[in-house]
């Protein structure tokens, strides 16, 4: 048996049913538990962005910068390559369950970040450190399983928040431009070295100035694709609604899907994206400056929000709009073709621009995030070494076989995830306390 056969063996088997009741399941119990925070307090939520009081309190970074920090790791290739190959292994249908679980991944969200500034210490250099292993040990008591967590984090940086990210922007460089694999991991790993060595105060402010610009820069590309081809609209929400209950046949070069295939693509590359239920996005959010668990905690919220539901959507739309889903095409390839059907001559240019800026400011994010990880374990000299390595990642990951890469990634976003997610149903009782 390959490496490669053994690990997509695992995947699945982390991947299994048991799992994905157990992300969804628990983004359903907190909210109810929490009384529907995403739903009603949405709102209150977006206005914080914009506030200018939010700087209220001990922290390393403005909270906006904690949220643009944890965004800058999740808005990555999991929004282009991610969302693409949800579609072509599940169907359009896999787009309903991406955005059920983004619904109720705001409340998981949430729970993360407000527990990560509840939980979080100052560490021997004077910087916060917070998130699942702070708060499994401290509030549950559980070092051992806060260790296990801090451990898998430091090993999921390598896939989600390196080799992934470099791997889709070679293909996408290469296939582009011809520039070779080796060449753009160590650019990419290059580039990374220059803003982590600073740490979480310049990745902060990298990160403000990065994130809403390329945002935009994409969705705005999208927007003008869906309104040139607004009368498929109908069909594309139709082909979503419709086979995330039902089978889809063969057509074209799609293979076909079955209902079971829609959900567990649907939501496994919907965690990917958001990672809502890893615990990653609240190491960042515990260096917020805020005195406020629950107000850093809708901050956080909105991540999910302005990831999946606005970014994702945007990408799935454009393809199946342009039709380009059935073409046989997979990952970041079919996105680009899609965007190209929808804009001859300059789509899969926003394509390969958005992948480029993604893929770096989500490295630049599960940097923070590893190391944190690693100096939990090790303490805050490993912070440095733990950087070379993360960046020799990157160069490694740019000429991986694609298939392989997903899947280790999936593997180990699942062992995130177990932990974590013992942690917030544990501690629910907390969030909805200091939530009220």
């Amino acid at each position: 048996m390959s490496v490669s056969h053994l690990m997509s063996e695992i995947n699945g088997f982390v991947w299994g049913p048991y799992m994905l009741a157990l992300l969804v399941g628990t983004g359903i119990y907190l909210t109810f538990r929490l009384r529907f925070v995403q739903f009603f307090r949405l709102p209150a939520a977006l206005g914080l962005i914009f506030s200018r009081h939010n700087n209220r309190g001990q922290g390393d970074i403005p909270p906006v910068q904690a949220l643009t920090t944890a965004l800058s790791a999740t808005i990555g290739t999991g929004n282009i390559a991610g969302v693409a190959t949800a579609i072509y292994l599940g169907g359009p249908g896999a787009i309903f369950w991406m955005w059920i679980c983004a619904v109720f991944g705001m409340a998981t969200k949430y729970t993360e970040a407000l527990l990560a500034v509840r939980f979080r210490h100052v560490m021997p250099d004077g910087n916060m450190q917070g998130g699942p292993m702070c708060y499994i040990s401290d509030g549950l008591g559980l070092r051992w399983l806060g260790w296990l967590f801090a451990f898998m984090g430091s090993i999921a940086a390598f896939g989600i928040g390196s080799m992934v990210q470099s791997n889709s922007v070679a293909i996408a460089l290469k296939e582009t431009w011809r520039i070779p694999d080796v060449l753009t991991g160590m650019v990419l790993g290059l580039l990374t070295g220059v803003v982590i060595i600073g740490g979480i105060k310049r990745i902060g402010k990298v990160t403000e100035k990065i994130v809403p610009i390329m945002g935009i820069f994409y969705v705005l590309g999208a927007m003008t694709i869906i309104v040139l081809n607004l009368d498929a609209m109908p069909g594309a929400l139709t082909l979503i609604f419709k086979h995330a209950f039902t089978p889809i046949a063969a057509q074209g070069g799609f293979a076909g899907a079955a209902v079971t295939s829609a959900m567990r693509f649907g939501i496994a590359r919907g965690i990917f994206s958001n990672e809502a239920g890893l615990g990653s996005a609240p190491i960042a959010h515990a260096a917020a400056q805020t005195s406020e668990p629950a107000r850093q905690g809708l901050i956080a919220m909105t991540g999910v929000f302005f990831d999946t539901i606005v970014i994702c959507s945007m990408t799935a739309l454009v393809i199946l709009v342009t039709g380009a889903w059935s073409s046989g095409f997979t990952s970041s390839a079919l996105t680009h073709l899609a965007f190209e059907r929808g804009l001859p001559g300059g789509g899969g240019l926003i394509v390969t621009i958005g992948l480029v800026f993604f893929a770096y400011s989500t490295m630049i994010g599960w940097a923070y995030y590893g190391e944190e990880c690693v100096s939990y374990i090790f303490g805050t000299r490993a912070k440095v070494p733990y950087r070379y390595v993360f960046c020799l990642a990157i160069v490694l990951g740019a000429f991986q076989r694609v298939g392989f890469v997903w899947d280790f990634s999936d593997t180990m976003n699942g062992a995130m995830a177990i932990p974590n997610l013992i942690g917030l149903l544990g501690l629910s009782s907390v969030a909805a306390r200091l939530g009220k």
